[in-house]
């Protein structure tokens, strides 16, 4: 049987996904320090929370296919109660934010046209872009005393067929806030290039202390920022309120030609009409009760990231293997490490060990020197996994700069004989 070239992907099990599966399957501890599901990472959920599905009105079909309007102005209120606004004519639910992307590209992308997405970020473009006939291309982002968009670099990355650039704000997992003025430089270059500016903001919500100080004007939605280009805007309670399960998302759109994005993408919903009733009627209730689930995230964010600098500074002064990078929001924290091994192995190690963790390049960053952690992992978890990261990256280290000295004597040995 023939099959679109789209799907033509290699779906063998990985060495690490294969190691992984076999270590649950046989009943081993594993500390998770990829954890991103809050349903499972031990938080209290209102007992009372499922009610909404089964109010009566969640048997009446409600048949616009933007989603129902009393839905729709829970997601504009959502957004009037921070520093934005968009009207509820402009918002279109959707199943998840995936399917808001999907519905996106095919609004402004005719086959081999192209994304451009800064890296590091989530690692679904590769896919989202196949399914839809497109072209997924990458701008770097660098650090520097904080992660920043290389403008110049997105630049010149733009090519005659591209068509958007995606951000996502806050970045996953850079934890990276688009500041005001990157916004605005941004903006230029999609004006200068007839560009759209895709935003992901399923993070918006969880800002951390630490970068309060810096992020003044920086935090906010770009629904409130007046850019004066066409931005799509997606987002979903699967963070906003805790729950991936519910599967309920949207986008919106603003600036010049948004009404005719909207007419356009009308038709592409009401060809797959894909969320249910239900979850519309339960939707204003969860957005309006989400403060219960946000706090307990905050706090395990902080108690986590709290832990994890705390053991870090620990390390013998001068002699620190492993840096965290800054993050100003989000739930995820990138740990630089020494580039002396490729991090699958140290993965693949540190699995041996009993914990879980990403290596940096699943999310775009090299194959050595990067490791990225959730912050959502329970406490007891997360300090075993971080003490266990401590360790291996040290007696990594140790066994590397044994091995150099061996090869040294050797050499020294080898010039010896030589004379």
């Amino acid at each position: 049987m023939k099959f679109s070239k789209r799907t033509d992907w290699d779906t063998t099990e990985s060495e690490l996904a294969r190691a992984h599966r076999r270590r649950r399957d046989a009943g081993l501890p594993i500390a998770d320090l990829t954890a991103s599901n809050p349903t499972r990472c031990g938080f209290e959920y209102p007992s009372e929370l499922l009610l909404a599905l089964s109010e009566p009105d969640a048997l009446d079909y409600d048949p616009d296919p933007r989603g129902s309007l009393a839905a729709r102005e829970a997601v504009s209120r959502y957004y009037g109660e921070g520093d934005a606004s968009v009207q509820a004519s402009n918002i279109l639910l959707t199943t998840s934010t995936s399917e808001a992307y999907g519905y996106i590209f095919k609004l402004l992308c005719d086959p081999g046209d192209g994304i451009l997405v800064p890296q590091p970020s989530y690692p679904l473009f590769d896919f989202l872009t196949d399914l839809e006939l497109v072209e997924l291309q990458q701008a770097a982002m660098i650090y520097d005393h904080g992660w920043q968009l290389d403008l110049d670099g997105l630049r010149r990355s733009i090519r005659p067929n591209t068509r958007a650039v995606v951000l996502v704000h806050p970045n996953n997992p850079t934890g990276h806030l688009t500041e005001e003025k990157e916004a605005r430089e941004l903006a230029d270059i999609c004006r200068r290039y007839d560009l759209a500016l895709i935003v992901d903001e399923v993070f918006l919500d969880y800002l951390l202390a630490e970068a309060k100080e810096d992020t003044a004007g920086d935090s906010g939605s770009f629904l409130g920022r007046d850019l004066g280009i066409l931005v799509f805007v997606v987002s979903g309670i699967s963070k906003i309120c805790g729950l991936p399960q519910m599967k309920a998302a949207w986008l919106a759109v603003a600036g010049p030609g948004s009404e005719e994005a909207m007419a356009r993408l009308e038709v592409i919903a009401d060809t797959y009409l894909s969320m249910n009733a239900p979850v519309q009627r339960a939707l204003p209730v969860w957005l309006s009760g989400r403060a219960h689930i946000q706090n307990q995230i905050r706090g395990r964010v902080r108690q986590n990231l709290t832990e994890l600098d705390s053991l870090l500074a620990a390390q013998p002064e001068g002699a620190a293997l492993i840096n965290r990078l800054k993050v100003k929001a989000g739930w995820y924290a990138v740990l630089r490490i020494p580039a002396t091994h490729p991090d699958e192995q140290t993965v693949r190690e540190l699995l041996d060990l009993g914990v879980w963790v990403h290596p940096g390049y699943f999310f775009g960053m090299p194959p050595s020197g990067w490791l990225v952690t959730s912050l959502l992992t329970r406490p007891e978890e997360f300090s075993f996994g971080i003490k266990t990261i401590l360790r291996q990256v040290q007696e990594n280290h140790n066994r590397y700069l044994g091995d150099g000295q061996a090869q040294v004597r050797g050499e020294s040995y080898h010039h010896k004989s030589m004379k």
